[in-house]
């Protein structure tokens, strides 16, 4: 750990790589002995770790511990460009560090406890996403290797990764409110995640800063394009009163913003939408999508590499690692194209 200020800082390979200026796959040979590297590398790397206070674990430890050369990465689905992203950002990691990954689809089974821990036996340690399996089984599992978590509440004994919801889902649903709107609509089952569940209480949050009532509760549909048609068709039907929706993803946002105009609506005017993700597709369509960046790509990258630091002997991090969100302002909320972001 490296202190700053009042604050801890977790200290990783990836945090030794960027202090010695090579890549985290350098790092691990160094610390590993398991390929050359070169002198000049080797000494940047050992004067970044001395600096940052980094040091494996009892190196026998680790060099007895059995080698799979290979991780697993628990997820609850395989649907969207937020599991593609990640699967993306997760995979290129571990291909630099020399690891194969394992992909496990779970879909919040809780029938799939003996399925990773016989898994568990073949893989060196396990990266588990969201509502995936419970509490009780990924305590089970750390007991036997390296667990990281993803995108989901702590759990003692295990680090854990994920991206700042609260605090921009809050902003973003304050600034429809100064927009001038006030029937607004949460689109998206919280249960679906913890990342959901933490936008929809920022989305709580900013209406009881301004004061406003909140209408009605969420609209617990899936993150997916199908559950957004839908979504949208209950609004044409008047069934759902509204002049604003906060969505869960850019999916469910695109889809609901798609049908709607074909049915004659215009947006913003008629109604005011955001999303999140900043999926590709928000900056191209018209209106431009309103909408919170989350590095996706990184946080799988992050999650690869902690896991890789905590096989090869690094100490649980006492606090989650949160990367930070941004947003986006297009014109789907009632902005000018590239208005700054509320708080910047």
């Amino acid at each position: 750990m490296a202190q700053d200020g009042d604050s801890v800082v977790a200290v990783t390979l990836h945090t030794v790589a960027r202090k010695a200026g090579v890549s985290t796959a350098t790092v691990s040979r160094v610390f590993e002995g398991r390929a050359p590297a070169s002198d000049s590398a080797r000494a940047k790397v050992i004067a970044a770790a001395r600096e940052l206070g980094y040091s494996p674990r009892n190196r026998s430890q680790v060099a007895a511990a059995p080698r799979y050369g290979a991780h697993a990465l628990v997820l609850s689905d395989l649907a969207g460009s937020y599991d593609s992203e990640l699967i993306v950002g997760y995979e290129s990691a571990a291909a630099e560090l020399g690891q194969s990954v394992t992909l496990v689809v779970a879909r919040r089974r809780y029938d799939s406890s003996e399925a990773l821990h016989a898994l568990a036996k073949r893989v060196d340690g396990m990266v588990i996403g969201a509502n995936t399996v419970p509490d009780s089984v990924v305590h089970a599992l750390s007991r036997g290797l390296p667990v990281v978590l993803l995108a989901r509440p702590d759990v003692a004994g295990c680090d854990s990764v994920r991206a700042e919801n609260l605090g921009n889902a809050t902003l973003l649903t304050s600034h429809l409110f100064q927009h001038g709107r006030s029937h607004l609509v949460f689109v998206g089952d919280p249960d679906i995640s913890p990342d959901v569940s933490e936008r929809y209480s920022g989305f709580r949050k900013a209406h009881v800063v301004a004061q406003m009532p909140l209408r009605r509760p969420p609209l617990r549909v899936p993150l997916v394009e199908l559950a957004g048609v839908q979504v949208a068709e209950d609004i044409l039907r008047r069934r759902v009163k509204v002049d604003g929706l906060v969505c869960g993803n850019d999916d469910l946002a695109l889809a609901i913003m798609k049908r709607l105009q074909d049915n004659g609506l215009h947006l913003p005017d008629d109604l005011v939408l955001v999303g999140w993700d900043d999926v590709s597709a928000a900056r191209y369509i018209s209106p431009g999508l309103t909408t919170v960046r989350q590095p996706v790509r990184e946080l799988g990258r992050l999650a690869a590499t902690r896991l890789h630091d905590r096989i090869f002997g690094g100490q649980p991090v006492r606090r989650a690692l949160v990367l930070p969100t941004q947003i986006v302002l297009r014109s789907s909320c009632g902005c000018t194209a590239l208005s700054p972001s509320p708080g910047s």
